[in-house]
């Protein structure tokens, strides 16, 4: 592309951290009216880069050119007024404002000394209106789906005179006609001009909206491409530093991982009509020893309600779920962990680690919580599993100490996932476990997933990626508006019956 449409130019950038190297000559280029992804695992230096271009962190070495002048922003805010403004993965704003506030907010107009929330109004209005968006603006900013709080985030962002534009994970929480939604804004604001950096762990979105990609790999740069010179497999390649090939899991089908003994086949655990007015009606579930059963089924339709009654977080109206057929009684999650459970939850970061907490205290507290407080585990032994768990999954970490808010994602899962491999469960329920983590880290994890099942534990599998699914469930429970609808076995798992399944049930609902 042409130098005279170059907007950002990243040259040479380094960060370090403490026993840490962050960022190594690090290049960035950015032309006016593109969307360039930025693609690599957790832990390639993503975060760190888009922290120094915006002004969180100072580079240790390197330079950040903007419109041919090196800038060295040194907040947000001064990033911000230069030109550079995020939509951050999580949406930073204040729910309990309005829309039109949360756009302005900190920067008001202001008429005779007071604000003028007239002018507020109508400008945070003709805002989203250029983004294709006609809602109330004075109503709570709450009373929104996530979708339309990404679209409020990239309205205060754009008001603020942005010739960057940085996503960072802008879809990890949308479904299909969310991420459409926000891609059409994407691409009118591209063909307005605007330079977009986008972030993203989702392969096929990026090749749907992206011109360029620049790969980054263990903090060093690895490639900067045109998508049309860089096909899928090449690009996996680029991110883990070697050859990509895709795992067969057909191994954990049912038909050649289960004895046909009445003693295999018998139900670890059944679940009975369980139901919980406006969460999950008539439930019923069966898991074998040594099986991955799979939940399937749109954003809406019950999956995770149903795992959220099963441990205990939230309580059943009614139904009854059996044990090794005996009848239990789960209400609580303390409780759960009694019966043999463990929950990988789908928000890893909100239910699941506990950042200001080591990687040894994270792990061991499922375990302890199992024991008693009266059973304390000496530090000696909390280290010792830790250290087996950090060694057994290949978590990334300077040690057991390592505060695990300061892990990538990948690994922070790994973590969540040795807490409760610490308490030797009977059934492992995994809720998204591979959501907002790289190719690399998910092989992983569905690696690990794998063995576990083939040594015996049992495994209810919740995916928005169908094709995770597919490969690695023997029996596949098709939920939909609250209810399951189908369950599918073997040979008839697939994407299409799937899809298939659920279009049929809303048809009949």
């Amino acid at each position: 592309m042409s130098n005279k449409n170059l907007i950002l130019s990243v040259e040479g950038i380094d960060k370090a951290f403490p026993g840490v190297r962050a960022l190594s000559n690090v290049n960035l280029h950015l032309y006016k009216g593109e969307v360039h992804a930025l693609m690599g695992q957790n832990g390639a230096g993503k975060s760190t880069l888009i922290k120094v271009l915006t002004g969180v962190y100072q580079p240790d070495k390197g330079k950040i050119i903007l419109s041919g002048k090196q800038i060295t922003p040194e907040t947000p805010i001064a990033a911000q007024k230069m030109g550079i403004s995020t939509v951050y993965q999580e949406v930073n704003l204040c729910p309990n404002m309005t829309v039109a506030e949360n756009i302005f907010v900190g920067r008001e107009p202001r008429k005779f000394g007071a604000i003028n929330w007239k002018l507020i109004n109508k400008q945070a209005k003709e805002l989203l209106l250029k983004l294709n968006l006609d809602i109330d603006v004075t109503q709570l900013l709450s009373t929104y789906s996530i979708a339309v709080q990404q679209m409020v985030s990239i309205a205060r962002a754009l008001n603020i005179s942005a010739k960057v534009l940085i996503l960072d994970e802008p879809t990890s929480s949308l479904d299909e006609n969310e991420v459409k939604l926000l891609f059409d804004v994407i691409k009118k604001l591209k063909a307005e001009g605007m330079a977009i950096l986008f972030v993203t762990h989702f392969l096929e979105q990026t090749y749907e909206i992206s011109d360029r990609i620049t790969v980054l790999r263990n903090g060093e740069f690895a490639g900067e491409y045109t998508v049309e010179e860089l096909p899928k497999l090449k690009l996996i390649s680029a991110m883990i530093g070697k050859e990509y090939q895709e795992n067969d899991y057909s191994k954990l089908k049912c038909k050649d991982n289960c004895s046909d003994t009445p003693e295999a086949n018998k139900a670890l655990l059944k679940v009975s009509n369980l139901e919980k007015r406006g969460f999950i009606y008539s439930m019923n579930l069966e898991l074998k020893k040594g099986e991955i059963l799979g939940l399937a089924g749109l954003l809406g339709s019950g999956r995770t309600e149903t795992v959220r009654l099963l441990f205990g977080m939230d309580k059943a109206e009614k139904g009854e779920i059996y044990l090794n057929g005996k009848k239990v009684h789960i209400n609580s999650p303390k409780n759960a962990i009694g019966f043999g459970f463990g929950f990988c939850p789908e928000d890893r970061k909100e239910e699941g680690i506990i950042g200001d907490l080591s990687i040894r205290e994270n792990i061991i507290l499922a375990l302890q919580s199992r024991m008693g407080l009266l059973k304390n585990i000496s530090k000696n032994k909390q280290t010792e599993i830790a250290n087996n768990y950090i060694k057994a999954l290949g978590i990334k970490a300077t040690d057991c100490e390592q505060l695990v808010s300061k892990l990538s994602g990948g690994n922070q899962q790994k973590v969540i996932l040795a807490r409760w491999l610490a308490t030797n469960p009977q059934i492992l329920i995994l809720d998204e476990p591979t959501r907002g983590i790289d190719i690399g880290a998910k092989g992983e994890i569905m690696d690990l997933i794998t063995s576990l099942c083939l040594q015996g534990m049992s495994i209810i599998f919740i995916s928005s990626e169908l094709e995770e699914v597919v490969k690695c469930c023997s029996r596949v429970s098709v939920l939909c508006d609250r209810e399951k609808i189908a369950e599918l076995y073997n040979d008839d798992i697939s994407e299409d019956k799937i899809l298939q399944t659920i279009a049929e049930g809303k048809v009949h609902a």
